[in-house]
């Protein structure tokens, strides 16, 4: 009697005239193309490795000392070492660096200055 499994919300989901299609379901906002599926599983099979490999690392009866997390070591290069490529100089960031580098050394005259 069943006639198989519901659709699923994306199959069920039409369009009016009041709200466009989502680009989520847009079939041609994405291309499915073999190439593209090749591309994403090799990255989801890299990803698996590398959070396998730290797993095995963390969960080690004698770890090591260091436990080295690839995620982790990028993300801290680019937060601190990588600084500088995507720096822009902009009003605000040349005010700041002014008061960072003026501003203690004045204060530092004044306070001296005054407690003569």
């Amino acid at each position: 009697m069943a006639s198989g499994p519901p659709p699923t919300a994306a199959e069920a989901y039409r369009p009016n005239r009041f709200v466009s299609l989502p680009t989520e379901l847009d079939a041609e906002a994405y291309d499915a193309s073999p190439e593209k599926r090749r591309a994403e599983a090799e990255r989801l099979a890299i990803r698996a490795r590398l959070k396998r490999q730290y797993q095995l690392q963390l969960n080690n009866p004698k770890p090591p000392a260091v436990i080295e997390n690839p995620a982790l070591l990028r993300w801290a290069y680019a937060r601190t070492l990588n600084v500088y490529p995507t720096f822009r100089p902009t009003p605000k960031t040349s005010f700041l660096g002014a008061a960072f580098a003026l501003g203690p050394l004045l204060f530092w005259i004044t306070v001296f200055k005054v407690d003569r």
